[in-house]
């Protein structure tokens, strides 16, 4: 999700500790399961496996709340979001070790940190301090990783490697 003509749907700490708990509540809502996310200043990446066909559902709720909240904090009215959420199907294990790699590199490709784990509004920040928040599905990312390549320490490695592709 992008925020209308390029502007920034995070400006502050407050927000984006806003929309971590509304993601929070909306993967308990509606019973999804979070691989993955990333917060940006004018974006969101997410990463989500939904056992329910409610995925739009969720996304209108969560956005809807978000954007409502948002609005009220910062005096502005309208839209908060571009347009619909784009949501592409993962339906590849090369598909799914991309989408892991990019939405942790992210704000490292963005010029935010060198580090992904130094990117505190990321799923890989806590998950690169051992503390992934309960309502994530990392364990489930891990496995489904470590099937995929046969190794452990899947997740780290594919992280690693593709910081090492865009760093010189």
């Amino acid at each position: 999700m992008r925020g209308v003509d390029g502007e920034l749907v995070f400006t502050d700490d407050e927000d984006r500790v806003g929309y971590v708990l509304m993601l929070a509540a909306t993967v308990s809502r509606y019973s999804w399961r979070c691989l993955s996310y990333c917060l940006m200043g004018t974006h969101v990446h997410l990463l989500i496996e939904t056992p329910l066909p409610n995925f739009g559902e969720g996304m209108r709720w969560l956005h809807g709340h978000y954007g409502r909240c948002f609005n009220a904090q910062h005096g502005r009215v309208g839209h908060l979001f571009q347009g619909r959420y784009h949501d592409e199907p993962v339906l590849t294990d090369g598909h799914l070790v991309n989408a892991v790699g990019y939405i942790a590199l992210n704000p490292v490709d963005g010029g935010l940190c060198r580090d992904p784990a130094g990117w505190r509004w990321s799923s890989h920040h806590a998950v690169a301090r051992g503390r992934p928040p309960k309502w994530m599905a990392h364990e489930i990312l891990v496995d489904r990783l470590e099937a995929i390549t046969g190794a452990r320490m899947a997740y780290e490695s594919i992280v690693a490697s593709r910081l090492r592709g865009l760093t010189p």
